[in-house]
């Protein structure tokens, strides 16, 4: 069945195409895992494939991230004072020793209730097609705005506007929001939470590779790099994210819940649109900092990133990848792990 995967078919194409050294009898011993592997591939060629399917994260600038906009955010974004308990704010899901993302299975709203499915990373989020699992969020500022009657615990979207009056942002709001007649709306505070989290960009060391400087990937990380194309990961997880711009079904050659254990299906974007096109799909994560963000999937039904990357060979490709290209995968994985923007904190 995975020979006949659309996603492994332009894996091998642009392998072939892209890497002289695996071309022909060679490629195919990288694509099949067979124990007789050419060394790794040289910097040059290596990158050459990176640069046809990815893409690199831009640093963040000073200007972004002091624009009036974006300072409000950064204040909306860790104000515990602007939830329905006085506990939580939207850092309380996005943790910055998870690099963004939350540990636990499910995170807690202000309400004290679970949410319905695991809270993604934050770190470059906006970059993304959609936001949330569903892709039923139009871009941050659409995510925040109804997170105040989801997960800062609201009744009704005004009772933000009341907190955020008596927690005195008026004059914030009326600086970042000049050209505007009135003050403190929900949008405002969607549009502010989503010009901070723009500013929250974590370069790697795949981005320096990319830019030419060979030492920054290892040698099983450029093995790494060649069997995720060649395995037909690339299908779904390209462009600088490595993911994020499509939304595709999970569990393409096989239930996604027998491989990884989950103890609920869920039913994934059908949930919100009752469409049967839609059962199990989601929007495809991106993969910078997976290294960092366990557990894994929609329902944090895996804790392991090497487990992830065999159930995903599993039941999208139909697979069962060797050991060797597990462990080749994942320390690829790895050089997408960039530091927390420093700025990823409390203002003081």
């Amino acid at each position: 069945m995975g020979s006949h995967n659309p996603g492994r078919q332009e894996g091998e194409a642009v392998l072939k195409k892209s890497l002289p050294w695996a071309a022909a009898v060679a490629a195919s011993a990288w694509i099949s895992g067979c124990a007789t592997q050419p060394a790794a591939p040289p910097p040059a060629e290596v990158r050459s494939l990176a640069l046809q399917v990815f893409g690199t994260v831009e640093p963040v600038q000073d200007a972004e991230v002091a624009a009036p906009r974006a300072v409000l955010g950064r204040a909306l974004f860790w104000d515990t004072r602007l939830s329905s308990d006085g506990k939580t704010a939207c850092a309380s899901c996005h943790a910055p020793d998870d690099w963004s993302a939350d540990r636990r299975l499910r995170s807690i709203t202000a309400k004290g209730q679970p949410t319905t499915l695991h809270s993604q990373p934050m770190f470059m989020a906006q970059d993304q097609v959609a936001l949330r699992w569903y892709g039923d969020r139009r871009d941050g500022a659409h995510q925040a705005e109804r997170s105040i009657t989801g997960s800062m615990g609201f009744d009704k979207s005004g009772e933000m506007v009341t907190a955020l009056r008596a927690a005195g942002y008026e004059p914030s709001f009326r600086a970042a929001f000049s050209e505007a007649t009135e003050w403190l709306t929900p949008a405002q505070y969607g549009q502010a939470l989503q010009a901070y989290q723009r500013t929250l960009r974590t370069p790697a060391p795949f981005d320096a590779f990319l830019r030419g400087d060979d030492a920054a990937l290892s040698a099983a990380q450029r093995a790494g790099l060649a069997k995720f194309a060649a395995a037909g990961c690339i299908a779904c997880h390209r462009g600088p994210l490595l993911g994020g711009l499509s939304l595709q079904k999970f569990g393409v050659v096989k239930d996604y819940w027998r491989a990884t254990g989950s103890k609920e299906i869920d039913l994934g974007r059908y949930t919100v649109t009752k469409d049967e096109a839609d059962r199990y799909v989601y929007r495809v994560p991106m993969l910078r900092n997976v290294a960092r963000t366990a557990p894994y999937f929609h329902d944090g039904s895996v804790a392991r990133l090497d487990d992830a990357v065999r159930v995903m060979a599993d039941v999208q490709l139909g697979r069962t990848l060797p050991e060797r290209d597990v462990a080749d995968i994942v320390a690829f994985l790895e050089s997408l792990t960039g530091a927390p923007p420093a700025h990823y904190a409390p203002p003081r």
